[in-house]
């Protein structure tokens, strides 16, 4: 079983930034593509960003492209979301996932893995 744990979630104002990590708690982390998803109160859980296994290939929703980075650590064992420039509309909670497979994916049906999640509310 994998356990995926999030962490580094908070508060900040429009424009802040904050880095989330995900500490994946098997060695198969560098055998799955990852990803990151959110849900706002009262919306559906949307996807946020995707990485391959080897790091090489990553996706994101063009909601975040330009201002998130997903990012990968194969000696921890830790996926990470870098977050700038953050508006309100960021306001959600934070997942992280483990996919299928090796390539990055937008489907959340695609993931077999899922963490508890982490916090983020951006005040403007």
């Amino acid at each position: 079983q994998v356990q995926l744990v999030e962490s580094g979630g908070g508060f900040v104002h429009s424009g802040g930034s904050l880095r989330l990590s995900c500490a994946a708690s098997r060695p198969t982390f560098s055998t799955y593509a990852m990803g990151w998803f959110r849900r706002a109160p009262g919306k559906e859980r949307e996807f946020v960003a995707s990485i391959s296994r080897n790091g090489l290939d990553t996706i994101y929703a063009d909601s975040v492209k330009g201002r998130f980075t997903i990012s990968r650590d194969y000696v921890t064992n830790t996926l990470r979301l870098q977050m700038n420039d953050l508006e309100p509309e960021d306001t959600a909670a934070y997942y992280c996932a483990q996919a299928y497979g090796s390539l990055p994916k937008r489907e959340d049906y695609n993931y077999a893995y899922w963490g508890q999640g982490t916090q983020v509310t951006v005040s403007s």
